[in-house]
């Protein structure tokens, strides 16, 4: 049974390299969400239930319950995918994505949906001002900063918009069927995000029972700030959980 991992916005699988490399198992995938460094389905909308739909078909087609992992928007698609397909998944690892109807939309999120303000944040978008926040304000590596900014293109920027405009009230809408995810599960956290406060994670951790909830010394960007304790992380998840 494969580990899935489930990058977050703006990302592509690159978030997950310093994690990978740090892991021994050798049946890891880190997938791209539709319009994040990969092709968009025609007629796809990127709504947040047509990401969870677009998750539930890719792990149907593998045939198995598979170790899932998600980062930020990955965290709230596959704790989705856990809670309603709980039969496609046999442990679930998230972090930095908080499921709550008390979670308010940080500034840039507000921003995007914002249907003036977002499409001019599109349209005037610099990957060199939005790199020097990251590192600023949310402490990315300025390499990897520059890195994360340049891949934002014009179909993933398009995405964002999409994908948050659907996500007004995402919180309300599926904090209450955490309840359903009954699978072994695993919550990681940066401890000092501004923009998805710890508490969240917490919060989090105790709604789906997890068997464990780890405080990082980091910002928002767990798996690129904390690769090799994420990786130490995970394997104990995954091997505990096959004990």
């Amino acid at each position: 049974m494969p580990a899935i991992l489930i990058h977050g916005v703006p990302d592509t699988h690159h978030v997950w390299d310093g994690v990978r490399e740090h892991l021994t198992r050798s049946d890891v995938e880190a997938w791209d969400l539709p319009g994040f460094g990969s092709p968009r389905p025609e007629g796809f909308h990127c709504t947040k239930e047509e990401y969870v739909s677009w998750l539930i078909e890719r792990l149907e087609a593998l045939g198995e319950p598979v170790d899932l992992v998600g980062h930020d928007w990955g965290c709230l698609l596959t704790a989705r995918v856990a809670c309603v397909r709980p039969d496609l998944i046999r442990t679930w690892a998230g972090s930095n994505g908080p499921v709550s109807a008390e979670y308010v939309w940080h500034p840039l999120a507000k921003l995007w949906q914002d249907p003036v303000a977002g499409d001019r944040w599109a349209k005037e978008y610099d990957p060199g001002a939005f790199a020097k926040d990251l590192t600023d304000n949310l402490q990315i590596p300025a390499g990897l900063a520059e890195q994360t900014a340049d891949r934002v293109d014009e179909t993933m920027r398009d995405s964002i918009l999409k994908l948050y405009r659907s996500a007004l009230t995402v919180g309300a809408e599926w904090e209450p069927d955490l309840a359903d995810l009954t699978g072994p599960s695993l919550v990681f956290w940066g401890a000092f995000d501004p923009v998805c406060p710890v508490e969240f994670g917490e919060k989090m951790a105790a709604s789906v029972r997890a068997t464990r909830f780890l405080r990082l010394d980091s910002s928002h960007w767990t798996p690129i700030q904390k690769p090799t304790e994420v990786a130490a992380a995970l394997e104990d998840h995954w091997s505990s959980s096959r004990g």
